[in-house]
C-alpha cells in the first residue's frame, strides 16, 4: 500500500510544474533548482536508515515512522494547496513533501528487505517485482486523472486531493505486522530512565549501527556491486534536452503529455511483469549486459524523431513518440528491478534499511550525476531552447556512452556468488551475531 501512495503521489507532478510555470511565474532555470532541491531528500536516505534501525519510537522500528511520515506529507501538500504564494514557500513544502515519501521509502524498503535476505534471486525478484508494481499502478491511477483535474479544477484542489494520500500511508502503519521491542519499551518509560540515559543509549545505538555499517560496506562482496552500480547509473541523459525539443519544436501540449505519463506508467508496469514472469531467474550479469545493449540501441530511434525521418514512414510525431516512450519505459524497468534484487540480497541482517538506503542513495546519486553530465554535454553543443541542430549529436554520445559501465560487470557476483558470501559467518564478519545481540 505505501508503494501504491508512491505511485498515486505523481498526481501533483503535472501539477507543480503548473503551479511553478503559471502561478508563480518562475522561468525555467528557476523551476529547475526547486525540482533539484526537492531531490535532496533522497540523497540522505542512510540517515533514515539509522534513524529507524537505531532509535524506535514508541517501541516500534517501522510502524511508529510510517505514521509520521504519512502525517508529515499530508501537512506539506496541505500547506501546498492553501498558503503558498511565492518560490521559498514552495521550495519548503515540495521538499517537505519529498522528504515525506523518502522516509516513508526507506521504512518499506527495509520491510521488502527482511523478507528478502536469504532467498533465493526468483522470490528476491518477486518481492521488488511487487513493490514496484504496487508504485506502477498507483502511477497509472494518478496519470490517468492528473490532466483532467488541472483542467477542470486547478492545481490548487490537485494538492489539496494530494495531501489525503499519504494518510493512507499512516493507517496502513497501524495493520504493519512488528512486535514492539521490549528493551525499548522501557528505554521510553520516564519514570525508569532520565533523559541523559535515553540520549546516551540512542548514541551507543547508532554508534554500533555505524561501525557496523562500514564494516559491511568495506566487504568486497559489497563494495564492487555498489560501484558498478553508480557509475551504471552515472551515463549522462538527454532527457531535458528531449523535453523541449518535444515542447518547443514539435508543439507537444500538456494534455498530451499527460496522456505520455499514462503510458509511462502502464509501461512501468509492463516492465515490472515482465520481469518477473520472464527474467527474475537470469544471472545478473547476463541481465545488466543484453538491457544496456538493447536500451542503447532502441534509445536512438529518438534521432528519427529529432530528424523527422517518422513523418517520412508516414507515423505522425505524437504516435512515435507515444510508442517511443512505451518501449523504452518497459526496457527501462526491466533493466532497474536487477539492481533492486542485487541490492536487496547482498544487504546482511542487522542494518537492513541502514544498508540498502545506502545502496539506493548511491544509485540517486549516479542519476543525479548522470543528469549533470547531460547537462554539461548539452551545453558544450550547443543545445538550448531554441537551437536543437546538435541534438541528433548529443543523442547518439549518450547512448553510446550508456555502454561505458559494460567491463565493469565483473564487479559483480557471479550466479550464486551473493549466497556463498553470505552462507559463512567469517566472510559476513563475525562480529554479527554479537552485535545482534547488543
Amino acid at each position: 500500500m505505501v508503494y501504491f501512495v508512491q505511485g498515486v503521489l505523481g498526481l501533483s507532478k503535472l501539477a507543480i510544474s503548473f503551479f511553478l510555470k503559471d502561478d508563480l511565474h518562475l522561468d525555467p532555470a528557476e523551476s529547475a533548482v526547486i525540482s533539484g532541491v526537492s531531490a535532496a531528500p533522497w540523497l540522505i536516505k542512510p540517515l533514515y536508515g539509522f534513524l529507524s534501525d537505531g532509535l524506535p519510537l514508541f517501541g516500534y522500528r517501522r510502524r511508529s515512522y510510517l505514521v509520521i511520515c504519512g502525517l508529515l506529507g499530508a501537512v506539506s501538500w496541505t500547506v501546498m494547496a492553501l498558503f503558498v504564494t511565492n518560490k521559498y514557500g514552495a521550495a519548503i513544502a515540495i521538499i517537505s513533501s519529498s522528504l515525506s515519501v523518502a522516509f516513508s521509502d526507506v521504512v518499506v524498503d527495509s520491510m521488502a528487505v527482511e523478507r528478502a535476505r536469504g532467498e533465493s534471486q526468483s522470490t528476491s525478484g518477486s518481492i521488488q517485482s511487487l513493490c514496484w508494481g504496487s508504485s506502477a499502478i498507483g502511477g497509472i491511477v494518478s496519470a490517468y486523472f492528473s490532466g483532467s483535474l488541472i483542467e477542470t479544477y486547478g492545481v490548487r484542489f490537485v494538492f489539496a486531493i494530494t495531501s489525503l494520500l499519504p494518510l493512507l500511508t499512516s493507517a496502513v502503519a497501524v495493520f504493519v505486522d512488528e512486535k514492539p521491542l521490549p528493551q525499548v519499551a522501557s528505554l521510553t518509560n520516564g519514570k525508569q530512565r532520565t533523559l541523559f540515559m535515553l540520549a546516551r543509549a540512542f548514541w551507543d545505538r547508532i554508534k554500533d549501527q555505524a561501525s557496523y555499517l562500514w564494516e559491511t560496506i568495506r566487504n568486497p562482496t559489497i563494495l564492487l556491486p555498489t560501484l558498478f552500480i553508480f557509475f551504471w547509473q552515472a551515463t549522462p541523459s538527454s532527457d531535458t534536452a528531449m523535453f523541449f525539443f518535444s515542447t518547443n519544436k514539435l508543439g507537444f501540449q500538456p494534455e498530451f503529455l499527460g496522456r505520455v505519463r499514462l503510458v509511462t506508467s502502464i509501461a512501468s508496469l509492463a516492465g515490472v511483469g515482465l520481469y518477473n514472469t520472464f527474467l527474475k531467474t537470469v544471472p545478473l550479469r547476463k541481465m545488466f549486459f543484453w538491457t544496456t545493449i538493447i536500451g542503447c540501441c532502441l534509445s536512438l530511434t529518438q534521432l528519427m524523431l529529432v530528424t523527422g525521418a517518422n513523418k517520412q514512414l508516414g507515423i505522425s510525431n505524437e504516435w512515435f513518440a507515444m510508442g517511443d516512450t512505451l518501449i523504452l519505459t518497459v526496457l527501462a524497468q526491466v533493466s532497474f528491478m536487477p539492481i533492486l534484487v542485487l541490492a536487496a540480497r547482498i544487504c546482511p541482517s542487522g542494518v537492513e534499511a541502514t544498508l540498502f538506503a545506502t545502496l539506493m542513495s548511491i544509485s540517486n546519486g549516479g542519476s543525479v550525476c548522470g543528469g549533470l553530465f547531460g547537462a554539461l554535454l548539452t551545453q558544450l553543443l550547443g543545445v538550448t531552447s531554441h537551437n536543437f541542430n546538435n541534438l541528433a549529436l548529443l543523442l547518439i554520445v549518450c547512448n553510446v556512452t550508456s555502454l561505458i559501465p559494460l567491463p565493469l560487470l565483473r564487479l559483480l557476483p557471479s550466479e550464486g556468488g551473493v549466497e556463498s558470501a553470505f552462507a559463512e559467518p567469517d566472510v559476513c564478519f563475525q562480529g554479527q551475531d554479537e552485535h545482534k545481540k547488543q
